[in-house]
């Protein structure tokens, strides 16, 4: 199975956000063919979570998992350290104050 650009599933994200009415937007743009996205909620009361997919070797799959979580302050901290070691990386912030972000949707694993 073919992947998809970094730049194509990032846009489509965006849009199923959007008509989810989630706002987002993208804070840090990365290499728009092979670079990794890490996804940031802000629930908007001071406070924060990190998302970046994992790739499980032994099976094949890709699933969204926490890289941090707390105070808005050190998830903004560790996304700052991930992009230090990797300048290709995409950065997406999700507002919502319920913590809706839609990676638990199917297709966002790809």
């Amino acid at each position: 199975m073919a992947r998809l650009t970094a730049d194509f599933w990032v846009r489509a994200y965006l849009a199923r956000l959007r008509l989810a009415d989630i706002p987002a937007f993208v804070t840090s743009r990365g290499d728009a063919t092979a670079g990794a996205v890490l996804v940031k909620l802000n629930t908007l009361d001071g406070q924060a979570t990190a998302f970046q997919r994992e790739f499980n070797l032994m099976t094949g799959a890709r699933a969204w998992v926490e890289l941090a979580h707390g105070p808005e302050a050190e998830v903004d901290a560790a996304i700052t350290r991930q992009r230090s070691f990797d300048p290709d990386l995409w950065v997406i912030e999700v507002e919502d104050r319920s913590g809706r972000h839609l990676l638990d949707q199917d297709g966002l694993s790809e």
